[in-house]
Order: C-alpha cells, then structure tokens, then sequence
C-alpha cells in the first residue's frame, strides 16, 4: 500500500528537528530569486497547469529547457515535431562527446563479437591455472563495459535530447520487446538492438518494429530461436511472440498455432562466424545474412503449415514475412498494442472506449505509431488524466535530474544506473521476456518510496557524483542542483498542495527544500 510521500516529508521535518517558521532563509533567497526571475523570464517559461502536466507527460519530466521550447512552439507544433522528430540527435555537443566517446558509437557489433570470441578462445586455452582465471576475469569485464556502453548512451539521451518522447518510446518498446543483459554474450548485442532493431522504428510502424526485433541476433538468442532447427523445434520464440509481442494472451490462437509459428521460424538465427554454410545448389537463393543474422535453409523445415487459420506453403523465408504480416495486423494485435500503450500514458486501467479508438487507429494506418499516439494525446480521457499517474523508477529519476539541472550536462551516469539498480529496474535488468511491469502498484510500497527519498537527499544535497567523471575519479567539477528554478516558481508552484508548500518552507536550507521537493507527493506523478 502506498505510504504517502507527503509522509515522508513530515518526517524528514521531524527528523532534521526543523523550526516551526513561516519563511526561512532559503525562502527569503528564493522569494528573491523568484521576484528578479519573474520579470525576465516569466513570459518565457510559465505554463499552465495543463500544459505543464502534458509536458511532464511526453517527456521523460519537464524543465526550464523544454519549457521554453513548448511556449515559443505551442502545444500543437511540440506535439507534432515530439511525434515526427528530425533525422539528427541535435544534441547538446558536449553530450555527443561522450556518446562518440563510447566505443559503441565506432565499432561494428560484428567486430565485438570477433574480437571477443577470439578473446574467449584465447583465455580457455591458457593451461596455467592462475593466468586461465585471470584471462576468464578480463573478458567478463570487456562483456560488462560493452554492456554498460549502451545504458550511458542511453541514459544521456533521456536526459538531454530534445527528442524526448522518441527517447520515452525506445524505452517503452524495449521494454515491450525485452531482452536480459546478461544471457549468453547479449551484453555484446544489447546496444545494436536497442539502437538498429528499437529506437529507428519507436516512432515508426509497428510491422517494421516487429521484424526487425525478429532479425536481431539479441532477441534470437535471448528467447533461443538461435536453436529452432527442423527436427530439433524450439518453441520459446513463437510462443513469446504471439503472448507478449503482439496478439497477447487470451486472444484466440492456440497450441497448434504457437507450434506451427515455431516450424515457421526454424533456420532464423545468428551466425558468428565469417563463413557460410554449405548449401545444396536449389537453397542457395533462399539463403539470407544480414551481419550475424541469418536464415539457414539447412535448418528450415520446409513442409506446409496452418497458422492461425491460414495455410502456408514451405517456402523459406517468405514463410516468416506472412507470418508476420498476419501477427501484426490481427485485430487482436491492435487491442493488445493499444491498451499497452494506454497504461503507459493513461492509468492502470485505461477506458474501454480510449482503447478501441487506440486500436481502430492501428488498423486504419497499418499500425502506424505515430498516428494511434498521436489520437492517445489528443483523447478526452488523455487529458483528464495528466498530473496523475505515478512515476516508476526510471520516470522519477530521469525528471528529478532534468528538473534539478536542467541543461546542465552531467560528466558520470554511475550513480543514476545505481538508483535504477537499488528500485529494482535496471535498464537492460529484467530477466524474464515479459519485461518490467507499467502499473502504479509495483512501484509504490513503503520500501520502494523510502528509497526515493533517499534519492532525493542525494540529489537535493549536491551532485551525487554526477559530475565526477568516472575515468577520473578525483576530478569532480563544481555543480550544485537547482530545482528552485524559473519554471518552479512561475509554474510548478501554484499546482502545489497547501500541506506541500507547508513542508517546502520549513526547510532550512536549500539541500533540505531540494530534497523535500523532490521527495514531494506532486514530484512523483506526472
């Protein structure tokens, strides 16, 4: 059960024994602050409430920076350019310089792989035991820095792009196609998916996203389609696909059909290796690579099949595009699709009616994301929704940095991917297909907030070693989180409940009204 954070905030009072006073030093600061800012920038950055709440919403937590951008733009232009982003990152250059900076960014997922793989062969054939060990410990750190390469990245976009719904829905769609880091060598894989198979099509159409996640070599071996060969059948995938990625369960296909989508996928895998295998002449036109993906007519099983009603006929390849094209356009493709995203942007338990629009959109545009979002923000039941919806860890995060410092670029995403850790959604962390659930009730237990509001405390008392680089540790520039900023006073205020402002001004310091904002029941929801 929820124990209020507004609970927490009286608490933090009691416990830092805080004077009983209408207007501290810190408000004095603040009031101060506030009056010089307001004649600035007031007309720059103040945003209704409902316009807050929808900014809040689309992006990853809105700050003085997007705010800005939302009121020169207006609701309308934002929403279209967040719905159809440009090509370019456009971000700031000293984010492109550590995202360039990652070795991620400049060398092919096949090369990690080769090199790797030699790396391992290399540290197995060493005879003396200490020096084996030794070789086994340096490339299970090369697999950890190759994984960890794609949670900066991404974690640095989310912060500072000004693409920031693209950026909520590569989250989402991972999440939604989800693969575990640390199953077999996926750390290796794991940011070429995200980037090539999830973030090119998030916006995209839902067809194309489906297939690429299908010809990516981290979910072929995560869910073991890597193994599904004629007469050795592997039934992890298909079953996968039709319950979690697209018809979704309860929806009317059957065993049969989860094993027939399995015949279907057999010979569609990962190859590692430079050379091809050796074809009969009448196959060698049915074979496909595509750097480590690879359909194998080898291992296809080339007899006809009945998929969710349709007949098949063996043919390769082509087998998987139909079944393809008949997953993605099922009807109950778009009412799972839908009601998923509903949940992400609405509430727990979106209306009926909102969903079958969600869906009545999907199919009059072939699944066009864009578009079924683009009728979920403009929806009645969207908007009375705003201000809502409680943050899970990575939501809570992400906006606490944005809002404290704004476009103040940080040098370390250490402690955030350790947050993320310590409130149980790691990126890249949840080991089974089904990802990280969207629900308000798995992320609202007393254990769950006291570990935000230690978060905040961090955050609100100093740079939390986000501005220590974590190449040199004993180097930290000077930086100190703002969250009494502009957009607070001219915006965020006024929506704030009386007993919040209440616990705001007892503070005796600005490190103790950081934390308290941040801790704040109005912080958690967006």
């Amino acid at each position: 059960m929820l124990k209020s954070a507004l609970d927490f905030l009286r608490q933090a009072v009691a416990a830092h024994k805080l004077a009983q006073i209408s207007l501290s030093i810190f408000g004095v600061i603040a009031a101060a602050y506030a009056a010089v800012a307001e004649v600035r920038d007031s007309a720059i950055v103040s945003l209704r409430a409902p316009d807050l709440y929808l900014l809040n919403r689309i992006t990853w937590g809105a700050n003085p920076t997007s705010a800005r951008e939302f009121v020169v733009m207006g609701s309308e232009k934002f929403l279209d350019r967040q719905l159809h982003p440009s090509t370019d990152d456009h971000l700031p250059k000293d984010v492109q310089a550590q995202i360039d900076e990652l070795s991620i960014s400049h060398t092919p997922v096949e090369k990690f792989v080769a090199d790797m793989d030699q790396e391992l062969k290399t540290a197995n054939s060493i005879t003396d035991p200490k020096q084996k060990q030794d070789a086994q410990k340096a490339y299970q750190d090369s697999l950890n820095r190759y994984g960890r390469e794609p949670a900066v990245r991404s974690i640095l976009r989310d912060l500072y792009s000004p693409d920031q719904l693209l950026e909520q829905m590569t989250w989402f769609w991972f999440n939604h196609f989800n693969v575990h880091l640390y199953k077999s060598n996926i750390r290796l894989l794991i940011g070429n998916y995200e980037e090539k198979a999830i973030r090119t099509h998030a916006l995209g159409r839902f067809r194309d996203l489906l297939t690429a996640t299908l010809r990516d070599p981290a979910m072929l071996r995560y869910l073991d389609n890597d193994q599904n060969a004629a007469g050795r059948i592997n039934e992890n995938y298909a079953r996968e696909i039709m319950e979690l990625h697209t018809m979704g369960v309860g929806s009317g296909y059957t065993q049969n059909d989860v094993q027939e989508l399995a015949r279907i996928l057999t010979g569609v895998g990962v190859n590692q290796s430079p050379q091809t295998p050796q074809l009969k002449p009448e196959q060698q036109g049915q074979y496909i690579r595509d750097g480590l993906f690879e359909f194998n007519p080898n291992r296809h099983d080339y007899g006809d099949k009945v998929f969710l009603g349709h007949a098949i006929k063996g043919r390769g390849f082509a087998e998987v595009t139909e079944a393809l094209d008949l997953l993605s356009r099922a009807p109950a493709t778009s009412h799972f699709i839908s009601h998923k995203l509903a949940v992400y942007f609405v509430s727990d338990n979106p209306p009926p009616q909102l969903v079958e629009r969600l869906a009545a959109t999907f199919r009059q545009t072939d699944g066009d994301i864009a578009a079924v979002l683009k009728t979920l923000f403009t929806a009645p039941e969207f908007k009375a929704s705003l201000g809502t919806q409680f943050k899970d860890p990575m939501h809570y995060v992400i906006s606490a940095i944005r809002f404290a410092y704004d476009d103040k670029v940080i040098l370390n995403t250490v402690p955030i991917l350790g947050w993320l850790s310590r409130m149980g959604e790691p990126l890249y962390g949840h080991v089974t297909p089904d990802g990280y659930p969207l629900s308000e009730s798995s992320w609202d237990g007393p254990g769950q907030m006291a570990t935000r509001f230690e978060i905040a405390r961090a955050i609100g008392s100093g740079s939390a070693g986000l501005f220590k680089p974590d190449s040199q540790p004993a180097v930290e520039r000077p930086a100190f989180p703002q969250p009494a900023n502009i957009l607070y006073f001219t915006s965020v205020k006024p929506t704030l409940a009386s007993s919040t402002r209440d616990a705001l001004d007892q503070a005796i310091s600005q490190q103790d009204w950081n934390t308290l904002y941040l801790a704040s029941p109005e912080f958690m929801r967006r």
